[in-house]
């Protein structure tokens, strides 16, 4: 109902007309009358309503209010009984309603635990640092929509931060970026705050942080602590929580972005023009200003960063490639069928032979590339007719004197011997090595040189590898340097206890007079 309707209604009672008559007039019903009427005389005896406030709900009476007392009364002593005991208690006492107007009544009368008020702290110049993800999902003229991870790092005293967009949130990125940050920011905090992000934390034991071992080498590398904040209190870490907003409204805010790159590039122009030159909210200062005080209390950098490399191991197929991420990399094909460490850095893929020497270098695709192939030339069979004989024959010569007579037999019994032993070696990536050697033993015996007879003597007598047995062999070479020879015992705790820091006797005690000399620690 408008405005000019009630002002009518009002004016024509003040009048003298009745309901009846005012509500033939305008056309409307005599209860809408009747409730412009009473909140008229409501308005007038209590005040007005304001328009934007909500109106007082005013409750009904119910069959339960007569159980109020009684409700209380349990609640006070019972602060945690549930709505079906208190419907049972009730129903003791005489009442004969439902289950639902019990629930509604125990939520309204139940007291609400005050929460705790958070209270802001400031620390110490260099004394610690907070870190963080956000996600968005954008539209890059260029990529099209997508997600992308902002990793941020932010020091506690100044307000100053290191943004970066990144494509993930694994540990290589996070701890990349964390090198990233120390050095735009010229040092590292003497403790980093972080949530429960499983790069930082792999487990709890009850309420305490398990933390993941090579983040904390890591960790160790650049001399900082890395501490947990409670689980489900986000507030531990408002500092660098409240900054996302902040990119969200002045940094992606009103702008278009061709690619991740470019959005980064703007990132670092933002940082250096906008962030680090307003006055903060908190501090009053500009975080450039405070950062160049708080500079000299940070840690100092290492001499070398720390490898954030991921190093695998992959068997190379038979066209000479290794896999990672659904995309293959060329190897030269002397080493198909071998098991080979694959290093991985931001931008490139390296590969190592037998003898951990650099033999294949490749750009890494992106993450969201797959089913490419990086192949060289360099890696395809030379066509010296002498060299590939012998490059496979050294290969063969690590199978046994068996496997060297069978290349020797199946180069000149078949037109493409060559090819076929290449192909014999690719066999490596299915079977073990014994179970090869063993099928070129038995194929050399009955004078079988060919690559259909091996096949056939390794399905008739030997099982492929399961792809748990294939992992172990592509790890086998971590243990490989480990000395064969016992175990070390255990020590026992005198060995420990020279390890302790010597602390000096007390006063006035007559057995250590005179003596000065803090025991051995070596």
């Amino acid at each position: 109902m408008i405005e000019q309707t009630r002002n009518e209604i009002v004016r024509r009672w003040h009048g003298g007309a009745s309901k009846r008559t005012i509500a033939r007039a305008l056309r409307i019903s005599r209860n809408s009358v009747q409730r412009v009427l009473a909140a008229y005389e409501a308005d007038r005896s209590c005040g007005p309503h304001h328009p934007d406030l909500p109106k007082r709900r005013v409750r009904r009476p119910s069959k339960l209010d007569a159980y109020d007392a009684t409700m209380q009364e349990l609640l006070a002593r019972y602060p945690d009984i549930t709505a079906t005991r208190m419907l049972e208690e009730l129903r003791a006492r005489g009442f004969v309603g439902g289950y639902t107007i019990v629930r509604q009544r125990v939520g309204e009368l139940r007291p609400r635990p005050a929460r705790e008020p958070v209270i802001r702290f400031e620390t110490a110049p260099g004394a610690q640092a907070q870190m963080d993800y956000a996600v968005y999902d954008l539209d890059f003229s260029e990529e099209g929509r997508r997600r992308v991870n902002l990793f941020g790092y932010l020091l506690g005293y100044s307000r100053r931060q290191y943004l970066r967009f990144v494509a993930s949130q694994d540990f290589e990125t996070t701890v990349r970026e964390h090198i990233r940050a120390f050095a735009h920011l010229g040092g590292v905090a003497a403790t980093c705050v972080y949530d429960n992000m499983k790069v930082v934390v792999s487990r709890y034991e009850g309420d305490e942080p398990v933390y993941n071992p090579r983040f904390l080498a890591f960790a160790t590398h650049y001399g900082f602590r890395p501490w947990v904040c409670r689980r489900r209190r986000p507030q531990t870490k408002g500092k660098i929580e409240r900054p996302f907003l902040f990119v969200q409204t002045s940094l992606l805010n009103g702008r278009r972005f061709r690619s991740v790159a470019h959005l980064n590039e703007v990132t670092s122009s933002w940082l250096a023009d906008v962030a680090d030159v307003r006055v903060h909210r908190t501090t009053k200062r500009r975080p450039v200003d405070l950062h160049a005080e708080e500079r000299p209390h940070l840690l100092p950098l290492p001499d070398k960063p720390y490898d954030v490399s991921q190093v695998v191991y992959r068997t190379v197929s038979l066209e000479g490639f290794v896999a990672y991420r659904q995309n293959l990399y060329s190897v030269p094909w002397q080493h198909v069928g071998r098991v080979l460490a694959v290093r991985i850095t931001e931008d490139g893929v390296i590969i190592y032979g037998p003898q951990i020497e650099e033999i294949a270098r490749h750009p890494l695709f992106p993450r969201t590339t797959t089913g490419q192939r990086s192949a060289q030339k360099a890696h395809r069979p030379d066509r010296a007719v002498h060299q590939r004989h012998a490059i496979l024959k050294d290969r063969f010569v690590e199978l046994g004197p068996s496997a060297v007579r069978f290349f020797e037999g199946l180069v000149q019994g078949q037109r493409c011997g060559k090819d076929q032993a290449s192909k014999v070696l690719a066999l490596l990536g299915t079977y073990r090595q014994e179970d090869l050697a063993a099928a070129l033993e038995r194929a050399v015996r009955f004078q079988a040189f060919s690559l259909r007879a091996v096949e056939r003597i390794l399905a008739a007598q030997a099982r492929p590898k399961t792809p748990l047995e294939s992992l172990a062999d592509e790890h086998q070479l971590h243990l490989q340097p480990l000395p064969e020879s016992e175990p070390v015992p255990p020590r026992g705790p005198d060995e420990y206890q020279r390890l302790l820091p010597w602390e000096p006797p007390e006063d006035g005690d007559p057995s250590e007079e005179g003596t000065n000399e803090q025991p051995d620690a070596s």
